[in-house]
């Protein structure tokens, strides 16, 4: 009876994934041409005429589904669903919260003479069903075929040793494999938390493992650190809320009790407790003292969503221990408090810049991985009774974060001469100025850097601030995630070609540009010492960042622009001793401060190098847009001419 109710619940699932395949539409003819074939495979799986002529709009939805950016002629699906393994945990749940009923025996009744005909679904339902089961299967038999093509290509001196390096990096738990040290430098006589296994930090090495057909140790560390998800810390007396993921976590050996000579391994997970001005980035656990932080879980939804794609083992994602842990974020994330905007509000120091730089309020970064998580939390978590609210609020608040990103923080020459010419001070409700940003704000370097053809999202927005430095990652999965819209998407690729030797230029990518210098420097980051102009996270260039713009590009039909950033890097990495960051402003020079052998260093190398040659990869975290959020616009019921909505803008941006 519990496998039949999964199966059911999941084929309400793919009936609603089905629908918002309905809607999409693309413009890549070739990709499209592409994937024809493998969309009429999935149309000759149907048993019977009928039910293929009933399922044929779907099948061409899941073509369309196909017809990525991602220069691919496959996409999905392996093995039917089968029910989970019997999960002692989840029997011991279920028992506990729903005792049995005594047994009764039932009335005797006579048997029918005729049996009645089993009840069957509505011909358009089951067409849904077996299109999305289609293509479920084409995806996941594409994707399998991608790890073996990963496996088989022949690599470099540098990735034969990056790969012998992450693998020494790796960290045993009873004898399995559950992460990788952030660092493995053998000259650096203070190893500080280098040697711990930090969430963030280990997602590029996942993907590595994901995409080289090594999933045990994904899996294994997708649950230790759920189980650390619920341990009670506490920072100066106050206990942060339910649902926070560890900043990182290290094994260590404790006696056993009572005997000195036998030990065991624990779990010591770090809350932000111990770090340097006890904070921990909002996507890995605790902010400054006591904020709270949700980096963490962030990305291990969005690593979840990418095990279960490309291993097709969704049993991992239906655990009721994984599903309890996703509410836990989620509801962490989508609680009420004093803000009035969609994005996620927080402190300085709180996603991949973790020391005090003038991030606090509404980081892009945060926003976009914000954006990303509930996409896939949207695909992973259990359609029941008891979702249904928490899934109408994911809705909700993709909707409007989508519109309020797009809308508000982008900038290209247009928007900025917009600026210029604002008025301020306005009171009304059709007010064009919504923020009250002042002209003045806008910097001096800004109208000369910006090409005709590009733009970017901003860095942060509030009211009367606009922080209009550009941050990579922030930018980077905005495109991945398609929280940017596919003009966007273009215009910011379109910004880092023509900017090339302020973003790239000898090691890739800057974190942010440009560095904050001379009194705004000493002001804003109270003079901080390893966050002097161009270094760090000042300016730096961190090579990690390379996977993530390689995903990018990936999406956006730009390979050439990832092999020119990878070649860039890859003539250095090796020989410089896969440092964490680079300083100056070109990104000449090895970190003053930068550790040596740094794993997403080497992960984030090895993991471009795999996506450029086998692209169809990209396909387990990109996520494409899914015009189902523009049909909840707000906008839709105001009538007013001088409200302009970029929901109907993203729409028209896409070629039919």
């Amino acid at each position: 009876m519990a496998a039949a109710a999964i199966s059911h619940l999941r084929r309400g699932a793919q009936r609603h994934a089905l629908l918002c395949l309905a809607r999409r539409r693309f413009s890549y003819s070739a990709v499209t041409a592409a994937a024809s074939p493998l969309a009429e495979a999935a149309l000759r799986r149907f048993a019977s005429p009928a039910a293929a002529a009933e399922a044929a709009p779907f099948v061409a939805a899941a073509r369309r589904l196909l017809s990525t950016t991602v220069d691919s002629t496959t996409s999905s699906s392996g093995d039917h669903y089968k029910p989970p393994p019997f999960d002692p945990f989840r029997a011991a749940t279920v028992s506990s919260s729903a005792p049995a009923p005594p047994l009764e025996s039932p009335p005797l009744e006579e048997p029918p003479s005729t049996p009645p005909p089993p009840e069957e679904a509505p011909a358009s339902e089951a067409a849904h069903q077996q299109a999305t089961l289609a293509c479920q299967e084409v995806e996941l038999e594409g994707l399998k075929a991608g790890v073996e093509a990963v496996k088989s290509r022949e690599e470099s001196p540098e990735e034969k040793e990056a790969w012998w390096l992450l693998g020494r990096s790796i960290v045993n738990y009873c004898g399995s494999p559950v992460g990788t040290v952030a660092a493995n430098d053998p000259s650096s006589s203070q190893m500080l938390n280098y040697d711990q296994v930090f969430i963030r930090d280990f997602v590029p090495s996942a993907i590595a493992f994901l995409l080289k057909g090594e999933s045990d140790i994904v899996k294994n560390f997708l649950l230790h650190t759920l189980q650390l998800q619920s341990w009670e810390k506490t920072v100066d007396c106050y206990s942060p809320g339910q649902g926070l993921m560890p900043a990182s976590f290290k094994v260590r050996s404790v006696p056993l009790d009572g005997n000195s000579e036998a030990f065991e391994e624990v779990l010591d997970p770090d809350f932000g407790e111990s770090a340097i001005g006890r904070v921990a980035p909002v996507d890995s656990g605790v902010e400054v003292w006591v904020c709270i932080s949700y980096h963490p879980g962030l990305w291990w939804i969005i690593l979840l969503r990418a095990y279960g794609k490309i291993t097709g083992d969704y049993s991992l994602q239906e655990r009721v221990d994984v599903q309890t842990g996703i509410r836990l974020i989620l509801n962490l994330c989508l609680s009420d408090g004093f803000d009035m905007f969609p994005t996620l509000l927080v402190t300085d120091g709180s996603c991949m810049i973790d020391r005090r730089m003038g991030i606090h309020g509404h980081p892009l970064e945060i926003q976009a991985l914000f954006y990303s998580a509930l996409r896939c939390a949207r695909e992973v978590i259990g359609v029941n009774d008891g979702s249904k609210n928490l899934i109408r609020a994911i809705n909700n608040r993709l909707s409007a974060l989508s519109f309020h990103i797009r809308e508000y923080y982008w900038v290209d020459m247009r928007k900025i001469n917009e600026i210029y010419r604002y008025k301020t001070e306005e009171y009304s409700h059709d007010a064009i100025n919504k923020f009250n940003i002042y002209p003045e704000q806008i910097p001096s370097w800004l109208a000369d850097w910006v090409p005709e053809k590009g733009g970017y999202l901003i860095g942060n927005l509030q009211p009367a601030h606009m922080d209009f430095r550009f941050f990579s990652l922030g930018n980077l999965w905005a495109i991945v995630s398609s929280l940017a819209t596919q003009r966007q998407a273009e215009g910011i690729l379109n910004l880092i070609e023509a900017k090339w030797d302020d973003i790239v230029a000898n090691m890739p990518l800057k974190i942010c540009y440009p560095a904050l210098e001379y009194e705004e420097w000493r002001i804003i980051t109270g003079s901080d010492p390893k966050n002097t102009p161009w270094s760090y996270h000042n300016g730096g260039s961190w090579p990690t960042l390379l996977w993530q713009f390689t995903l990018a590009c990936i999406k956006m039909g730009r390979r050439d622009l990832a092999r020119r950033a990878v070649d860039v890097a890859e003539k250095r990495l090796s020989n410089d001793k896969w440092p964490e960051y680079y300083d100056t402003r070109t990104g000449r020079f090895i970190g003053k401060q930068s550790r040596l052998y740094q794993t997403w260093t080497i992960a984030g190398y090895l993991t471009s190098k795999m996506l450029l040659d086998c692209p169809e990869m990209a396909s387990i975290l990109i996520c494409e847009e899914d015009f189902e959020l523009l049909e909840g616009c707000a906008c839709s019921v105001n009538k007013s001419a001088r409200i302009k909505c970029s929901r109907r803008a993203a729409k028209s941006q896409v070629l039919v």
